[in-house]
């Protein structure tokens, strides 16, 4: 399966009426829970990676808002970071996020936030491919953590686009305007994937690079349990004559891999690009997929863990449902009854006999 192609209709995944059946039974089975499906998909991602590079990527997207929360899905799906193919599901959760609670966020450890996902997602990721030949760790802006970059797993490296806020540098200044102060170094083209409102487009590009020292955030309650200091490699990825009427590329990537030319620089642009498949994940399974924009709502305190689907809940008996939809009919059409057919000494209905007519 490619990530490049198309979007994979997950009723398709049976192949067949006989296929679609056995993927129903399974997920209606009780003994299926989702700890136990992810437990199975990092077994199989352990045996596709080993040997392979992999990209392990993060993203986050709204299941359902309600006032200000929502429920959300939390994923991290490996990637072959040489042709794309897709390996697996290192990691998923749900969690559901309320509204306000900004005035005590930032007293709060890591462990104590909802940001620790991240944190979560790459721990995952790197037991699950702990064999592989190397793994790179990419997350949008919601994954520039201080803490996610000094507790990255030691088998990793991670590689994020910088969040809204500016970072703050060792040397007095700020990261933006350390960036664009720098000279262009080269350019590059770059294939962006369509999108919402967004057609598929290649854009030119002027790169730029540092090496950057962060400075530990100054309202972490974390203050001895992280570095006072981070050294990373800063790639300034920006657009150049965009088109009339579209928002032009620009991205502010830090990684803990090293990057000395313009030529590494570029593949920095282009591996933070491949972050589109998570996205195509996401929509696959919002409208082409589980449609999870139709589930129905829940009450907090079930969503707050996870709100499934209809179509997982266990069914009390095996005739419970089809005895219910058939109460159903005959309430609504009381006239249209039928006789119960007879049964033959097999046990299975025999055909009513005709009258016999004489020629």
């Amino acid at each position: 399966m490619s990530s490049a192609g198309r979007g994979v209709r997950v009723r398709r995944l049976g192949g067949s009426r006989a296929g679609e059946m056995r993927l129903t039974r399974l997920l209606r089975n009780g003994a299926v829970t989702p700890d136990a499906m992810l437990a199975e998909a990092a077994a199989r991602l352990s045996e596709r990676s080993t040997g392979r590079p992999v990209l392990a990527i993060q993203d986050t997207t709204v299941v359902r808002s309600e006032g200000g929360g929502g429920l959300y899905l939390h994923a991290c799906i490996a990637l072959d970071a040489e042709d794309d193919a897709l390996l697996g599901l290192a990691h998923a959760e749900f969690a559901w996020r309320d509204h306000g609670g900004k005035a005590s966020y930032r007293r709060r450890p890591i462990a104590d936030k909802q940001s620790r996902r991240w944190l979560d997602g790459a721990d995952a990721a790197a037991r699950a491919c702990s064999s592989a030949r190397t793994l790179i760790l990419v997350g949008d802006r919601e994954n520039d953590i201080y803490a996610a970059f000094a507790r990255r797993p030691a088998n990793a490296d991670l590689l994020v686009r910088a969040g809204g806020w500016d970072r703050a540098l060792a040397t007095g200044e700020l990261l933006s305007r350390t960036l664009d102060g720098l000279p262009e170094v080269g350019r590059y083209r770059v294939d962006l994937a369509a999108g919402p409102g967004r057609r598929a487009r290649t854009a030119l590009v002027g790169l730029r690079f540092a090496s950057v020292t962060l400075k530990r955030p100054r309202n972490s309650v974390e203050k001895t349990a992280l570095p006072a200091k981070l050294t990373l490699q800063a790639v300034d990825v920006r657009e150049i004559d965009p088109p009339a009427g579209v928002e032009p590329v620009h991205w502010r990537l830090l990684t803990t891999l090293p990057v000395g030319t313009a030529a590494e620089a570029a593949g920095i642009a282009d591996l933070y690009r491949r972050r589109w498949a998570i996205e195509q994940l996401f929509r696959t399974l919002k409208t082409q997929g589980f449609d999870m924009r139709r589930w129905p709502s829940r009450t907090r305190a079930r969503s707050r863990t996870w709100s499934p689907p209809r179509w997982w809940q266990p069914p009390s008996s095996s005739n419970s449902s089809t005895l219910a939809r058939a109460t159903r009919r005959r309430a609504k059409h009381p006239k249209a009854t039928h006789p119960a057919p007879r049964r033959a000494a097999c046990g299975r209905p025999s055909t009513p006999s005709r009258p016999r007519t004489s020629h």
